[in-house]
């Protein structure tokens, strides 16, 4: 069982692959949005559930969305049929970190898809290179909200605390205008979630050959969030705009 079929059955019964609910995503989209007929591309878009929910709410907007894993963008074309809206939505099989597109966008989004840039500034000057004049970036991201350990770091990553993080966006040209931290109750649902969506799948397969593997997996992950990183990680989604075009 390969990281993408992983990933998929992980994240079956949560509204969206970061820690973020219903309500929470609904506002962001709300913020990030531009009004009328306006372009969208997500980078690492995934199942397209950001870009699903934008067309669903806005009913001429264009979008775009990249991915390298053929299943996730798959499992987006079913899902943008089974809605209606298939006929205003183009998916590419691409490095998001290297897509280019003749259309610049009224709004680039990538949450919690950081790692395939190599970091959020990486990320940002990605998106920056789609945006067209006053458009705006909706982008997630990891941040130490306690001291970690060194098991916490090597697990995650180098991330910063929030006030860092935030330097960090504001030093590299953008003005948030609206934010979201999630909250300790969206942190633990997403994981449990995550753990219990692919446990599940594994309990309701018992003679697939990879029903072992997918209880393996989602023990070690439950115990490393318990017991490494749930008191130190965080996560915050950003809608940025350019200080200056």
């Amino acid at each position: 069982m390969n990281r993408e079929q992983i990933s998929r059955l992980a994240h079956a019964d949560h509204p969206i692959a970061a820690p973020l609910d219903d309500d929470s995503v609904s506002r962001l989209l709300d913020r990030a949005l531009p009004q009328g007929g306006s372009r969208v591309l997500d980078l690492g878009c995934g199942g397209g559930e950001w870009l699903l929910r934008a067309l669903s709410t806005r009913p001429k907007l264009q979008a775009e969305g990249v991915d390298i894993a053929e299943g996730s963008l798959a499992h987006a074309r079913e899902s943008a049929e089974a809605l209606g809206v298939h006929d205003r939505l183009v998916l590419h099989r691409a490095d998001a970190a290297e897509f280019t597109s003749p259309h610049a966008f009224d709004l680039v989004i990538s949450v919690g898809a950081t790692h395939a840039f190599g970091g959020l500034p990486p990320t940002l000057a990605a998106a920056r290179e789609h945006l067209a004049p006053g458009g705006r970036v909706l982008v997630g991201d990891g941040f130490w909200a306690g001291e970690p350990s060194a098991e916490a770091v090597e697990m995650l990553g180098e991330l910063t605390g929030l006030p860092a993080l935030m330097d960090r966006v504001t030093a590299d040209g953008w003005t948030p205008v609206h934010g979201h931290i999630s909250t300790r109750q969206e942190l633990d649902d997403y994981e449990w979630a995550w753990t219990g969506s692919l446990a599940s799948w594994a309990l309701d397969n018992p003679d697939h050959p990879d029903r072992f593997e997918a209880l393996t997996t989602a023990d070690t992950h439950r115990a490393e969030w318990l017991r490494v990183y749930r008191d130190v990680f965080g996560f915050v989604t950003l809608v940025l705009r350019p200080t200056s075009d």
